[in-house]
Order: structure tokens, then sequence, then C-alpha cells
């Protein structure tokens, strides 16, 4: 008999910042609703925003981004993937939350010296842990860490000028997909090829799927495969029965 693909729980981790509110929560709230990434909402610990990146079967949050910039602090809780880096996670979220603070430097500031350290240390545990072949392809893309060295120039220029903040928000979330796409490819099956042989298999095992027999004919970790299936479901690509 095929597996059941139970609900899996994803990992998550938390990041805080002192901060400082110099307009109001409103004003913050009126300046990102119209990003379409992002859900706002006022609450009494402060003005939280919510980027929901997939959902599970059950169509809740499976990963998701939520950033709550309070009176005094700012805090960033979040959900890593099973078979995702703890490490290139944490980064993505930290160049998600500068996004954010891009648009709103006039009415909220975080610590400067605070935002910067997670970044070097996020950055040298990246470039620390990966491989001599991930090396040698990190070499040929040296460019990506000039970018991140010159977003940090950029955030303390956009302390003293708020002008072209949509633009320049517009251009970190472009670079924030080239190196999703750059770091996906490393992977030995992408996303896409992966559901084409679950497809596959499905389809020539009378629209079953035994998650372990899947994953040991490919060599895939099992968590990865029932992660895709939750993706897949979440995408009506195929239809849970039973």
């Amino acid at each position: 008999m095929p597996d059941e693909v139970n609900v899996i729980e994803p990992k998550t981790d938390e990041i805080t910042l002192k901060g400082s509110l110099s307009g109001s929560f409103e004003q913050i709230q009126a300046r990102l609703s119209p990003l379409q990434l992002f859900t706002t909402d006022i609450t009494p610990d402060g003005l939280t925003v919510l980027r929901v990146e997939s959902r599970d079967i059950q169509k809740r949050p499976f990963l998701f981004i939520i950033i709550t910039l309070g009176r005094d602090k700012a805090s960033i809780r979040y959900t890593i993937g099973l078979d995702s880096s703890p490490k290139m996670r944490r980064l993505y979220v930290l160049k998600t939350l500068l996004s954010v603070l891009s648009l709103v430097t006039d009415l909220y500031h975080v610590d400067d010296t605070e935002i910067f350290q997670h970044l070097d240390s996020s950055i040298d545990e990246v470039l620390g842990s990966v491989s001599q072949s991930y090396s040698t392809l990190f070499n040929n893309y040296d460019s990506l860490f000039n970018e991140f060295r010159e977003l940090k120039r950029r955030n303390i220029e956009l302390a003293s000028s708020n002008k072209n903040l949509t633009v320049q928000a517009s251009q970190l979330s472009d670079e924030n997909q080239e190196l999703k796409t750059r770091l996906k490819s490393l992977e030995t099956y992408s996303d896409e090829a992966l559901m084409v042989m679950i497809e596959d298999w499905i389809e020539s095992h009378d629209n079953t799927i035994d998650v372990n027999g899947f994953a040991n004919n490919y060599k895939i970790v099992p968590t990865r495969v029932e992660e895709m299936l939750n993706k897949m479901v979440s995408l009506n690509y195929i239809e849970l029965k039973g």
C-alpha cells in the first residue's frame, strides 16, 4: 500500500533588533499596503508585516516571514524548509527585512550596528560552509558579495534621503530572485524537474505514490518528496484522495 502523506511542520527561527519609531504605525502601513507581496496589520505589539511564500495541503502557511515593528524593537520570525539551508534562509530573511526597511527609513529605524553584524555573520557562515565545488561556482559569481556590500551602503544613504525608495526596492527584489535562481540550480533536481518526475511516477503507478519507494529510486530525501507533494497539491497539480 502507498504511504500516506503526513503534514510536515517546518523549523522556525527568530531575529530581534533594536528599533525606533519616528512616524506612526498607520503611516508605515499606508506605505507598505500597496505591495502585493506583504500583508500588514496593526496589533498591540506594533505593526506586523507578513509574507507567505507557500502553503501546505490544508492551505496553512508553510514557508513564511513575519516582521513585527515595535516601538523599541523589531523582530523577524520565519520558517525554514526541511530541504533548505538554515544559513541561506537566514540571509534571505535579512535581505527581505532590508527591502521593507528601505521603504520606511523616514518612519522607522533599526540599529545599524546590529543589522550590519547580522549581515556580516550570515554572509561569512554561507561562504564558510560551501564545499569546494560550490566555492568554485561562488567565485564565478563574486559580484554577489559585492552586491551585498552595496546593499549596506545604500541602507546608510537611505537614512538621509527618501528619494527613489520604490525603485530601489524593486531592484532588491530582482536581485533576490536572481540569487534564488542561482542557488536553486545547485540542487540535484530542480522543483520543476522533481514535479515532472512525481507526475510520471503517479501516472505509471495507478495514480498512487509510495513516498519511500520513489525517494529510494531517485536517491532523494523522503521529506523533500513530501514537501514537493504539498506544493503540487497547493498548486492544484495533483489532488489527494481517500
